[in-house]
């Protein structure tokens, strides 16, 4: 018969192998058969940014939209191609193409030569070529603003993947102890030195535990697929964040001001409602030259059929502006300017309270990341241990053991959640700033 006593001795040699493999850093997974994985990715964020950047086919077709902006300026910067106009004779007096010279030395036969060149004025062309730029400087913020936003879902996937795996390897840490428990308790009960219901409490504990990981399991999934995807990883990689959670920070001094400075010069939305204003500052600009009427010169050659058997002349033609000038697109234009001032000062006021707002979540996160913070859960962690020596010894009571057990898993899940809320509220306010300011 197996005593009391070698039941708690076996129990806390495995909660001390336990300790001992968390110290270590690897747990494996006791509570889930999982499938094996071909390749195993334990990545930085820095690496893991670099391989964004290099793969990342969003990044990728956004750069190609730049490089169609940049070759539309090259188009603005054209001339126009001039117009070879031409007329002869095709047949006359029975002859087909009737061209040369009479008896009598004159020409016979008729040939019209006209080149028609179009000049714009008003400054029409650098006009144009100014809103290519413009739209092509549009272009390179959209692929920044891309860029911002995949950045921060990289290192939030990043940073909430390395929280999930770390309640996993909780889960996977508790469950050793309720494993090794339940062992000792099966052989208690059919020894008849305890109660089916004080086994059962315990096993519906596990239940719990098994469920609660389950949970965590598909979250981590989620996560990997995600990541994947920004890395462009087709393969079934499974990815391993390498860096902790838990930073050592200090409230940083930075006025307010100055952050929203930052962020009117970084925040690829906020530039983009500028760029677009000036867009159509410039497009009104060019709609008003467009009411100015372009000149057509047209140099020209007839032989024989004008008052002199060789004509060479100049035509010049312009529309006049008294029935048309451009007056409603003038006036679009017009509203079109008035409508981007609306959203530039709404896009300024969002701007300033994103970024108070992020700031002051960063602050609030940060509240709870101190040193007092630290020895509380450092001290709590002993106090788990030592709550099972109370228990081995018979010195707390089975119900006192549960609660204490679930009390430390909520802590601990509270301590991981709250670093991850500090890292995500950093990257949030970095966003804002677009920036890595912090």
């Amino acid at each position: 018969m197996i005593s009391l006593k070698q039941v708690f001795r076996g129990y806390s040699s495995a909660i001390s192998l336990c300790v001992s493999i968390l110290a270590a850093g690897t747990v494996p997974n006791v509570m889930h058969a999982q499938s094996e994985v071909p390749d195993t990715l334990s990545v930085s964020i820095k690496d893991a940014e670099k391989i964004f950047l290099e793969k990342n086919l969003d990044l990728l077709a956004q750069h190609y939209n730049i490089e169609a902006s940049k070759a539309l300026i090259q188009q603005a910067k054209l001339w126009d191609d001039p117009m070879l106009i031409t007329d002869q004779n095709v047949y006359s007096n029975n002859r087909w193409f009737e061209h040369g010279t009479n008896p009598d030395g004159t020409p016979k036969g008729q040939y019209f030569i006209q080149v028609q060149q179009l000049i714009k004025t008003a400054g029409k062309r650098g006009k144009q070529i100014g809103m290519a730029s413009t739209n092509t400087h549009i272009s390179e913020w959209q692929f920044n603003e891309v860029m911002q936003q995949l950045k921060f879902q990289l290192r939030s996937d990043y940073y909430t993947l390395s929280q999930l795996i770390a309640l996993r390897n909780l889960y996977q840490y508790q469950f050793t102890q309720l494993k090794t428990l339940i062992a000792g308790m099966n052989a208690e009960f059919k020894a008849g030195n305890i109660a089916r219901k004080d086994l059962l409490r315990v096993q519906a504990l596990q239940i719990s535990l098994e469920q609660d990981n389950t949970d965590n399991l598909k979250q981590i999934e989620d996560m990997q697929s995600e990541l994947r995807t920004l890395l462009q990883i087709t393969t079934n990689t499974y990815i391993v964040p390498i860096e902790s959670l838990n930073t050592d920070e200090a409230t940083p001094a930075i006025a307010i001001a100055s952050l929203i400075d930052t962020a009117k010069t970084n925040n690829a939305s906020y530039i983009l409602e500028q760029l677009q204003l000036q867009y159509q500052n410039q497009n009104l600009k060019y709609q008003q030259a467009l009411a100015v009427p372009d000149v057509t010169l047209s140099p020209s050659f007839d032989r024989n059929s004008n008052y002199t058997p060789n004509y060479v002349g100049l035509g010049i033609s312009l529309p006049i502006p008294i029935l048309n000038g451009n007056r409603g697109n003038i006036n679009a234009a017009k509203w079109q300017v008035k409508q981007e001032e609306t959203n530039l000062s709404q896009a300024d006021v969002r701007l300033k309270n994103n970024v108070m707002g992020a700031y002051n979540k960063y602050l609030l996160a940060l509240k709870l990341h101190t040193n007092e913070q630290k020895e509380f859960y450092n001290d709590y962690q002993n106090l788990q241990q030592n709550i099972s020596e109370s228990y081995k010894q018979r010195q707390i009571s089975l119900l006192e053991f549960i609660d204490y057990f679930k009390d430390y898993e909520d802590v601990r899940s509270k301590q991981l959640q709250q670093q991850l809320d500090l890292r995500i509220a950093k990257e949030e306010l970095n966003l804002q700033l677009g920036a890595q300011v912090f």
